[in-house]
């Protein structure tokens, strides 16, 4: 009776250790709870690159007449924030533009030097094009760099002479904050206020352009004043102040007179600044851009956006000539025709 008890006994305990055992490996096997994504944003964000005439190189990678070409800096840096990149070739027939157009959820107009032509005409087109799609409801964002925001000024204003001549070429910057400007819900927005500081003493933008617009100018520009506001300028060389950063009043539309992304992703010239502010500049409007793609409610067909994606193509590597950009996309198409 006795061993009967104590047997009884012992696989009692043994049953409780062991169903405690098998909760506490359940425990650890289950997956923590995670809150639902949010339902109204696009985690997938596509941005639609524009291709610039010319190699990017002054013919040492192409001397084609038709190439043009993406530097892998704007590439990479839509992609550090969490977005893919399809090229929008400009020579491309205005039926395939259209189709990309369509497959995107943000535009990035790049730095270069065409201001006229074909290249002129489809950078024009593909702006009216995001004017309908807010217009129509879509959040559909522009990021204007350099070259596309002096194209901007022009198209806006329906003047190619707004442009004024200054001297900042490869030159790193400061940026002064217009006094009294609020920043909230601007590409600012969301910058530490220690870097915003450190902004407007240091030099951590990349300016790279002969041309630009002062203040005085551009406030005295009804179409420009009334469809932007002023949210920097900067100073070139010779102490000329010109307007560096401007944001639509009623678009999701940012300019740049400066490169974002030649802090962290450009090595060929050693005044591009590369300090952890620099690149936390960088970071910070790059999450900006791609947090505003992810407003765009357009869902494409998955099928067509890998087609088109940049992994596609090839970059070529041009920095071994110590200058000039170190990766480009270079694109050669059948058709050098094209329109919007």
């Amino acid at each position: 009776m006795g061993n009967y008890l104590l047997i009884s006994f012992l696989l009692f305990v043994y049953g409780i250790i062991n169903a405690q055992s098998l909760l506490f490996v359940s425990n650890q096997i289950l997956p923590p709870s995670c809150p639902a994504p949010d339902p109204t944003l696009n985690y997938r964000p596509i941005i639609g690159i524009v291709s610039h005439p010319g190699d990017g190189a002054t013919g040492r990678l192409s001397n084609a007449t038709n190439v043009s070409y993406i530097a892998a800096s704007y590439v990479k840096f839509a992609e550090m924030a969490g977005a893919r990149v399809i090229p929008l070739i400009y020579t491309e027939p205005p039926e395939i533009l259209n189709q990309k157009l369509n497959l995107v959820n943000g535009i990035i107009f790049t730095g270069g030097w065409a201001k006229d032509g074909l290249y002129f005409d489809v950078i024009k087109g593909i702006f009216q094009k995001v004017l309908e799609k807010n217009d129509a409801g879509e959040h559909f964002p522009l990021l204007a760099i350099c070259l596309g925001y002096e194209l901007l000024t022009m198209i806006i204003t329906n003047d190619n002479n707004i442009l004024e001549e200054f001297s900042a070429a490869s030159q790193a910057s400061t940026v002064q904050f217009v006094e009294n400007v609020n920043i909230e819900g601007t590409v600012f927005g969301r910058f530490p206020r220690v870097l915003l500081k450190k902004m407007s003493i240091d030099c951590l933008v990349m300016q790279n352009h002969h041309f630009g617009i002062s203040p005085e100018r551009f406030q005295a520009n009804k179409d420009l004043s009334s469809f932007f506001r002023v949210l920097t300028t900067s100073t070139d060389e010779n102490n000329k102040v010109y307007v560096s950063t401007i944001q639509a009043t009623r678009y999701p539309i940012a300019a740049f007179q400066w490169h974002p992304e030649k802090n962290v992703f450009e090595w060929g010239s050693s005044r591009i600044p590369h300090s952890e502010d620099a690149i936390q500049v960088t970071t910070h409007v790059a999450n900006y851009f791609i947090s505003e793609a992810r407003k765009s409610s357009n869902k494409p067909v998955a099928r067509e956006v890998l087609d088109s994606l940049i992994y596609n193509y090839n970059p070529t590597y041009g920095g071994k000539a110590g200058k000039g950009y170190d990766e480009v996309y270079l694109f050669t198409p059948h058709s050098s025709s094209s329109s919007m």
